[in-house]
């Protein structure tokens, strides 16, 4: 799963172009870590991206 349940940052979908712009496809996935949160004395797993993490937004879920 490559979806941020926070954010909802999903996969970015481009090309990769080379240097005779021959393009081929590309995907670009987030990096979602997998945490364990309790929420009202029940715990829970969230796809967490590093990107919401880092500012916190998993302590607000838990004071909720």
């Amino acid at each position: 799963m490559a979806k941020c349940d926070i954010c909802g940052k999903g996969p970015m979908f481009g090309h990769n172009v080379s240097h005779s712009n021959k393009k081929t496809r590309a995907v670009w996935k987030p990096n979602i870590q997998v945490k364990k949160i309790k929420i009202g004395g029940v715990t829970k797993r969230v796809h967490i991206c590093t990107k919401c993490l880092k500012a916190g937004k998993l302590d607000l879920l838990t004071k909720v």
